[in-house]
C-alpha cells in the first residue's frame, strides 16, 4: 500500500534531494501544483503570475514510515515561517505548503501545523499553506534527479548540499541503508 503526498519547501531540488533518501519514500518527483494554468513551464511557474508552487511529490509506505515522521522531516529541512521566501529564492512559487490526497492527511497536516504554532516551535508562526491537492504537473525531465546529476553545480553545492548533509544528520534514522 503507497500513500502521495506533496511538499512545497522552496526550490524542488532540495526538496527532492532530501525526501530520495528517505527511508520508506517510494518515489518523489519534482513538479508544480495548485496553480491555475494547465501544465505551466519552469518559465511560466518563475514568472509568479501562474499560482503554482514548486512541489514535490512522495510516494511514501505508511508501513515504513508514518506521515508524522514525514512532517518532521519536511518541517525540519525549510523555513515554514517566511511567507512565499526559502533563503534567496523569492515568489509564491516558493511557498512554503502542504497539498494532501486524503482527507486523513489532510486533517493530520493542519493538526501538525497547529501543534507547532502552539509550542511556538519556530518562535514566529507557521505559515505553511496545507490544502488538499487541486491540480498537479510534472516538472520538466531536467529538473528531476537534478541534484544526483549536478552536485558540483553552484547552487546545488552550496544550497542543497548542505540540506542534504543536515538532513543526514539530523534524520539519521530515517535514511535509506543505500545512502
Amino acid at each position: 500500500m503507497k500513500e502521495t503526498i506533496y511538499f512545497g519547501g522552496g526550490c524542488f531540488w532540495c526538496t527532492e534531494a532530501v525526501f530520495d533518501r528517505v527511508r520508506g519514500v517510494l518515489d518523489v518527483q519534482s513538479g508544480y501544483a495548485n496553480g491555475h494554468v494547465p501544465n505551466p513551464s519552469y518559465e511560466q511557474v518563475c514568472e509568479g503570475t501562474t499560482g503554482h508552487a514548486e512541489v514535490l511529490k512522495v510516494e511514501f509506505d505508511p508501513a515504513q514510515i508514518a506521515l508524522e515522521q514525514l512532517l518532521e522531516i519536511f518541517f525540519g529541512m525549510h523555513d515554514p515561517t517566511t511567507l512565499n521566501r526559502q533563503g534567496n529564492d523569492v515568489g509564491t512559487q516558493y511557498r512554503s505548503a502542504i497539498y494532501t490526497t486524503t482527507e486523513a492527511q489532510l486533517q493530520q497536516a493542519q493538526a501538525f501545523v497547529q501543534q507547532l504554532n502552539a509550542q511556538n516551535t519556530f518562535g514566529q508562526p507557521v505559515v505553511t499553506q496545507v490544502q488538499p491537492l487541486d491540480n498537479y504537473w510534472p516538472a520538466e525531465g531536467y529538473h528531476q534527479d537534478y541534484f544526483a546529476r549536478n552536485p558540483l553545480q553552484g547552487y546545488c553545492a552550496y544550497v542543497v548540499g548542505p540540506k542534504v548533509q543536515k538532513f543526514l544528520h539530523t534524520f539519521a534514522q530515517h535514511v535509506k541503508q543505500d545512502d
